[in-house]
């Protein structure tokens, strides 16, 4: 079979609202303009990594006015240079409200910027009364091993009801506008947008391509890999960085380069990227199916920066006997919050200062004793244990925002004022004060009670996604008529369009790499080339370290001291609650995935007392696990 390419896509930034490089885009346009095929801007606008309050309250990841920045140098792009613009998962929750916020932001700039453009927007949210029933007949479960059961409490007390779309809304909304300037999706699972855009270019650059099972599964794997992969921009370069290229092409091989000259991606920063922020980094379930990489493979070309990448394979669950499922979220407000913050530097009272936080609860319990134990809740973050100087964050819940204040200044003062052992300084215990305040109201306390599974019936995979279309006519008119945009619309197929001049942001100075010395490696974290951890959805912490070189890697796996074993007793967790634990070769990486636990129970991200709802600290335990004698001794043996 001959190697055509299909498709090519741009990302100029892992999260729509966190800013990007217009030249650096512009520049990248200029250059995919000199080939042609059909090209896209693809790129995702929602998580639940930052906790549940986006689900709870509707409110959206960023600004208005930093959606309305991204989206302006977008849509400049998408009128010079006539690309389509698909986002997903709009203003960090997607749901159907946030959508619609973004396209009045995209009416508002078509009306400032004279332009004409064909929108369509796709709604995400699921009726609670079909989530009832779905539960009734037992066809709805927890998403992942740490998830509780879903009740119909759960169900209740959430405000909406969402579910993360698969490619067949988007195939729906580019059937009724196949024409369509800009798609804004509610919720979606991450990867669907590259994928419905580039299967849809491969099937109409081979109509039969599905007519082959086995080239079916091939070519839909790279190109899920590549939607994977593409979904967090420049996450998976080397320095990391804020945008990446795809092309796809006919052989069910995809290439990857980042937008960065600085940057580039390798064999093994490629391969690593399906560990971040994954429970395992083999298999990777989504809407209707899942990824398999076990063969997965990766080739550094000649130019050094690009990786072409193939031997994945997407199964489908109803070819598989299994249901078509789709992921559900949701989150109900609990309570009301505030905080208060400061600093303590007398060494008797750090000593002490677990014993004077004790006084203080009591001290705040019994100034609101009017309020049911359910009602009342109070504890404190202590940051910087060991040292001259740490800080408390006291939080506070409450019925109400005035009482979860209330809560908090009993508690401030108290924190100032209170005794303790072996006490010399009786001015004040506390420096407080920061940025002129004291207590800090926070709103509502949200936590997520929903992020399940729920089985499909055949067609609702698309039947349930209600799908909007909107045309956006600013453009100037002569005697009525609207003017010819600059260059002919092509369906995704870029002309060039302008010169543009590359520059380099001021904020984008090079920066040293971290480096490894087997010789002297003591701890895992000398041995290692990266060492990371961070949420996988809300209710798991995963671990990933990775090597540098293969012989390095070698050593590590072949010891067998990282095991199941050694990692819970690091997490003070039982073996058996860890959630996967293995090595994945491609990647010269280790991975473990746990539970999100606090106080020793399992929780999820972003609720009360949340300390680290990216979870991107966790990796510190494993950074000082020391390395046995007879793994620094086969280090030290190296080249």
């Amino acid at each position: 079979m001959s190697r055509q390419p299909i498709c090519q896509i741009l990302t100029p930034v892992g999260m729509l609202g966190y800013g990007f490089d217009e030249a650096e885009f512009q520049a990248t346009l200029s250059h995919l303009s000199t080939k042609e095929m059909p090209t896209a801007i693809v790129l995702d606008s929602g998580s639940t990594d930052s906790g549940p309050t986006k689900l709870a309250s509707g409110s959206m990841s960023c600004p208005r006015d930093a959606y309305k920045r991204d989206l302006g140098k977008l849509l400049r792009a998408v009128v010079n240079w006539r690309v389509p613009l698909m986002v997903g998962s709009c203003g960090g929750a997607g749901l159907d409200g946030q959508v619609d916020e973004l396209g009045r932001v995209v009416g508002e700039l078509c009306e400032e910027n004279h332009y004409k453009l064909k929108v369509l927007k796709i709604h995400a949210d699921i009726p609670k009364d079909l989530v009832t029933a779905k539960l009734s007949d037992g066809r709805i479960t927890g998403c992942g091993a740490a998830v509780p059961q879903l009740t119909q409490q759960d169900i209740d007390q959430c405000n909406i009801v969402t579910s993360q779309m698969g490619a067949e809304p988007f195939y729906a909304a580019m059937k009724q506008c196949p024409d369509f300037d800009v798609l804004l999706a509610g919720r979606t699972y991450d990867p669907e947008p590259y994928f419905a855009y580039a299967t849809a270019c491969l099937e109409r650059y081979n109509p039969q391509y599905k007519a082959d099972p086995v080239f079916r599964e091939r070519a839909e794997g790279s190109i899920m890999h590549m939607g994977k992969l593409m979904e967090c921009g420049g996450q998976c370069a080397s320095p990391k960085s804020s945008g990446m290229v795809a092309t796809v092409y006919s052989d069910a091989t995809f290439e990857t380069v980042p937008t960065d000259p600085g940057a580039k991606c390798t064999p093994t920063s490629v391969a690593a990227h399906t560990l971040y922020e994954k429970t395992r980094p083999d298999i990777l379930p989504g809407p209707g199916g899942w990824l398999d990489l076990t063969e997965s493979r990766y080739q550094q070309l000649e130019d050094g920066r690009t990786v072409t990448a193939w031997g994945g394979r997407y199964l489908k669950s109803v070819e598989q006997g299994r249901p078509y499922q789709v992921k559900l979220e949701g989150a109900k407000n609990v309570a009301y919050r505030s905080m208060y913050l400061g600093s303590v530097r007398d060494p008797v009272l750090i000593t002490e200062i677990d014993n004077l936080l004790k006084r203080v609860r009591a001290y705040a319990r019994y100034q609101h004793e009017q309020l049911e134990d359910k009602d009342f809740d109070l504890d404190f973050h202590v940051y910087g244990r060991g040292t001259s100087e740490i800080v408390i964050v006291g939080e506070a819940l409450g019925p109400t925002q005035a009482l979860a204040s209330s809560i908090a200044n009993s508690a401030r003062i108290a924190t100032i004022h209170g005794p303790y052992a072996g006490q010399k300084a009786n001015s004040g215990n506390f420096a407080f004060g920061v940025a002129g305040t004291t207590e800090v109201p926070l709103g509502l306390c949200s936590e997520f009670c929903v992020y399940h599974l729920m089985d499909l019936e055949p067609g609702e995979e698309t039947s349930l996604y209600k799908i909007g279309y909107s045309e956006f006519d600013f453009a100037p008119k002569t005697n009525g008529v609207s003017r010819e945009p600059e260059t002919p619309t092509t369906n995704g197929t870029i002309k060039a369009h302008a010169d543009v001049t590359k520059k380099t942001a001021s904020w984008k100075t090079p920066l040293t790499p971290s480096t490894v010395n087997p010789h002297t490696a003591r701890t895992l974290g000398d041995a290692a080339k990266i060492l990371r951890s961070k949420n996988s959805g809300p209710y798991e912490i995963t671990l990933d370290i990775l090597f540098d070189r293969p012989e390095i890697y070698s050593v590590i796996k072949e010891s067998n001291f990282l095991t199941t074993e050694v990692v819970a007793k690091l997490y003070d967790l039982q073996p058996e609650q860890v959630l996967w634990c293995g090595y994945f070769d491609q990647a010269l990486g280790f991975k473990a995935t746990l539970p999100r636990m606090r106080k020793r129970r399992m929780v999820a991200s972003g609720g009360f007392m949340e300390g680290d709802v990216h979870g991107s600290q966790g990796y510190v335990a494993l950074m000082g696990l020391e390395l046995p004698e007879g793994v620094r001794e086969r280090l030290r043996a190296l080249a």
